[in-house]
């Protein structure tokens, strides 16, 4: 059995409610859902959380919440692998024999059916321990600057502030989207995301937007509403 898991706690503190707010008509958590069941790979959508308000509308729009996340696993401080594991864990007790995992995160309206079908096909084709999505810094990073305690300015790298853009290496950056794996590799903890062994896939700039302000989300609203005039 193939699932994605979707954390989504209930704490959010930069946007409140931000995984369940209403995003262009509907609860935000009602698009990763939607995008995952229509995949064609998925076979269950699991939402873990803490929050009986979020596992109403998880439920609601086709997910299942077999279990409520522990408060320890819900804090500012819990990264994303151990609530992966923990919900592969405790769905294994539960009995499920699991293949493939997904993890999607909550706030990621813009993530459609056919790039977690696709990223399920690289990883079924390679040998490799994560496919993931990610997208190419549109200003070269080591052309960085900052800003000195006077309020002067100083270069990230005094070098490469002198090269021509098109001398330096292109940099990418994680999308915060979508992370795909085999559920015995999330499971094995010296297994790393972002290591010599995963892949990346890039998209393109106007299918990324990371949530974390009202600024981030007004942008949001506006590109989803043009990929679907589009």
């Amino acid at each position: 059995m193939n699932i994605a898991i979707i954390p989504a706690r209930g704490g959010s503190k930069r946007i409140p409610r931000k995984n369940i707010r209403i995003f262009c008509g509907k609860p935000m958590l009602a698009y990763p859902i939607a995008a995952a069941l229509a995949s064609g790979v998925i076979d269950k959508v699991v939402v873990s959380t803490d929050d009986p308000e979020i596992a109403e509308v998880a439920l609601q729009y086709g997910a299942e919440v077999p279990f409520m996340r522990p408060a320890q696993l819900a804090d500012d401080l819990t990264g994303t692998s151990p609530v992966i594991r923990h919900t592969l864990t405790k769905l294994q007790q539960l009995g499920w024999e699991l293949d493939y995992c997904a993890c999607i995160y909550a706030t990621t309206p813009l993530l459609n059916s056919d790039i977690i079908r696709r990223l399920h096909e690289q990883l079924s084709a390679e040998a490799v321990d994560y496919v993931f999505t990610a997208a190419r810094f549109s200003f070269p990073i080591q052309r960085a600057i900052l800003q000195t305690p006077s309020g002067g300015i100083t270069p990230f790298d005094p070098v490469a502030i002198t090269m021509r853009s098109q001398d330096l290496p292109a940099a990418f950056h994680d999308a915060g989207q979508l992370y795909w794996a085999k559920a015995s590799t999330w499971l094995d903890s010296s297994k790393k995301i972002f290591a010599e062994n995963s892949r990346m896939h890039v998209l393109p700039h106007h299918l990324v937007q990371d949530i974390d302000t009202p600024e981030d989300w007004t942008r949001a609203e506006l590109l989803y509403r043009l990929l679907q005039t589009g």
